[in-house]
């Protein structure tokens, strides 16, 4: 378990950590959070701002481990114990579900209304809310999309596919395996395969699970879906087996060693791709993720923001901070330092940022089609479920009928547990 891997790392850090003063040397109040390594330096930037307007309050930032799990686990030991060691939570969107059903979040509706939540990204409020309420003030947006070789397709006189039939016949047309592949993705046995599935299985019309809890992974769509993408490795072979140990940088290193047509990631990969010295820079293009006949795209979201322990003693502090590092302020400092992608809509039309980024009118496109994964306190359950199964199918140790009506029935035995 996750808890046994990390136990003597997060009592180490909290035995150090649990004292956190109210008030600093100088009487401001003490606000506390704990996060990554701040690459850029983006964080820092955006705390001696808030700072600077607000002389009473002290931002405390813990820069803990680069691993996101152990930082979850860090947060959630310390809330188990109901201590007031962090103020703020800097927390990845698939946290929220289960901080928020453990009562450990306060609610932000009543700072954080309809009005102003129509000035950020619709993806990123709906994985701000659990339960009806909103617990999170989303600052880093995130979702899957659809790398393509613009030169490739060019040559072939090829449009970029937006159905799956389009570009399994695109990448079939254009690859020369094995120098190069059709499509590559994030096929190993982990949340990334989830990722993949669920935007083949959204943009087939399909449903993992409803708003009442009834698990659909079984159903016509959902099978759809997942044959197309086993039949990319097993049947009409444009994606190469090694898709089957791929996360995210085995995926990227491959496209951008000019040996892929098409390859689904995340946004970070963009900047890699353009770097000097890529050999496939200049030569890329983005689109949403292809979509099944009839369908409409979509992405699975990713992203990180904002919450307020239920336990902080400061509360008052704690919003000004996170309202602050959300502004339009605050997001576009956390791009210039460190590249994040805004939640708020009007930062895609900044002229400086448009200008820097110009790919953002196409990503804007596809982070609007972008959704959470169920907002359930059991995901972790759901997704170790969905891994094994998926794997299964791509490995061909089960049909994905088989492997799908067994991930089934293992999620509605754990969900009625």
């Amino acid at each position: 378990m996750r808890w046994r891997r990390a136990v003597l790392a997060v009592f180490t850090f909290l035995f150090s950590a649990c004292s956190k003063p109210a008030v600093d040397a100088s009487g401001r109040t003490v606000v506390r959070f704990l996060a990554g390594p701040d690459v850029g330096g983006g964080q820092k930037a955006i705390i001696a701002r808030f700072e600077a307007l607000n002389p009473g309050l002290k931002v405390e930032m813990v820069e803990g481990p680069a691993a996101s799990n152990t930082r979850e686990d860090m947060y959630a030991a310390a809330f188990i114990g109901k201590e007031s060691t962090y103020d703020v939570l800097y927390m990845d969107v698939v946290w929220l579900p289960k901080f928020a059903a453990q009562g450990w979040l306060r609610p932000l509706d009543d700072r954080f209304p309809p009005q102003r939540q129509a000035e950020f990204l619709p993806g990123d409020i709906l994985g701000s809310k659990f339960a009806g309420k909103t617990y999170r003030l989303p600052v880093q947006s995130d979702g899957g999309l659809l790398y393509y070789r613009k030169d490739l397709l060019a040559a072939a006189d090829l449009a970029p596919p937006r159905t799956w039939a389009e570009l399994a016949a695109a990448a079939k047309a254009v690859q020369k395996p094995p120098e190069t592949w059709g499509l590559v993705f994030q096929g190993k046995q982990y949340e990334g395969l989830v990722c993949v599935y669920l935007e083949l299985l959204w943009g087939n019309g399909g449903e993992l699970i409803d708003e009442a809890g009834t698990v659909l992974v079984d159903s016509p769509a959902a099978v759809e879906a997942l044959t197309w993408l086993v039949d990319a490795v097993r049947k009409d072979g444009f994606a190469p087996e090694g898709v089957l140990t791929f996360q995210e940088e085995e995926a990227r290193h491959m496209f951008q060693e000019g040996k892929a047509v098409f390859m689904r990631n995340w946004p970070y990969a963009w900047n890699l791709l353009q770097a000097e010295g890529s050999p496939v820079k200049g030569k890329v293009g983005i689109l949403p993720m292809v979509h099944g006949p009839g369908k409409a795209s979509a992405a699975t979201l990713g992203g990180w923001g904002w919450g307020i322990s239920a336990f902080s003693e400061h509360p008052e502090a704690a919003w000004k901070f996170i309202e602050f590092a959300a502004s339009l302020e605050g997001q576009k400092t956390a791009y210039v330092k460190g590249g994040i992608i805004p939640t708020r809509k009007a930062l895609f039309e900044d002229p400086e940022i448009a200008a820097k980024s110009p790919h953002y009118r196409e990503l804007l496109g596809v982070l609007a089609g972008a959704r959470p994964r169920p907002m359930h306190p059991a995901w972790a359950r759901m997704s170790d479920i969905l891994q094994v199964r998926l794997s299964g199918a791509l490995s061909g140790q089960a049909s994905p009928e088989d492997a799908l009506r067994a991930a089934a029935e293992d999620m509605r035995a754990a969900l009625a547990r």
